[in-house]
């Protein structure tokens, strides 16, 4: 199957095109805006990747520098963490936030690097009937063979009025999810040891199967 990691990596970057203004919250709005903005993040994938070959560290920079302000890694970091948040000191929830995103970087550069050429249909947006500062984007990815693989976008708008990525769902898994209940066996298998569960968290990403995962869904 077309490779998970790069949709995961994907789905980060496409977070790009999700911060629009204030006032532009109809749903066809949204899905005109990122429909309009998604050749120009395909191409800044071809760039990065090149990026990634010559310098790795450069890369991460550049992933860092063009997604803090778009995707909401602490609140992402914080509901991967879920009750056990509760347990931790400022700084080491700061800790996870830098752990987190650089787990990402590190573990789905090799898959982008490595990824077939594609292409990204926006389907539609829908605004949470119960909250205008809540919505979803459906894609599809196709692959250079044809295959499609669905992709959605949770997102939320935030106070200043920006659309920010919170989650992702891939061909019905919940990434978020996915990572929250690999943290908490984590915490079991650590004895409820944070601070060694946020050492190890690279490696805890690493090995999370999320295609075997998709695969069986």
């Amino acid at each position: 199957m077309f490779a998970l990691k790069h949709h995961i990596l994907l789905g980060l970057l496409m977070a790009l095109v999700l911060v629009m203004p204030a006032h532009a919250g109809d749903a066809e709005d949204l899905r005109n805006y990122v429909d309009e903005n998604t050749q120009r993040l395909v191409e800044k994938l071809n760039e990065e990747r090149g990026l990634y070959e010559r310098d790795p560290e450069a890369f991460y920079e550049s992933m860092d520098k063009a997604l803090t302000d778009f995707v909401d890694f602490r609140r992402i970091a914080a509901r991967v963490m879920g009750r056990y948040a509760r347990q931790t000191t400022p700084e080491q929830r700061d800790e996870f936030v830098v752990k987190f995103k650089r787990s990402l970087f590190d573990s789905y550069a090799q898959a982008l690097v490595n990824a077939e050429d594609f292409e990204i249909q926006v389907k539609e947006a829908t605004i949470n009937p119960q909250s205008d500062d809540r919505a979803s984007v459906q894609m599809e990815v196709i692959s250079a063979s044809g295959n499609r693989y669905p992709v959605t976008y949770s997102m939320y708008r935030n106070s200043e009025g920006k659309w920010l990525m919170e989650n992702v769902i891939v061909e019905g898994v919940n990434i978020g999810l996915a990572f929250r209940d690999r943290f908490s066996q984590e915490m079991e298998e650590n004895r409820g040891q944070i601070q060694v569960v946020i050492d190890g968290w690279s490696d805890a990403v690493e090995s999370l199967n999320l295609e075997r995962e998709v695969d069986n869904s």
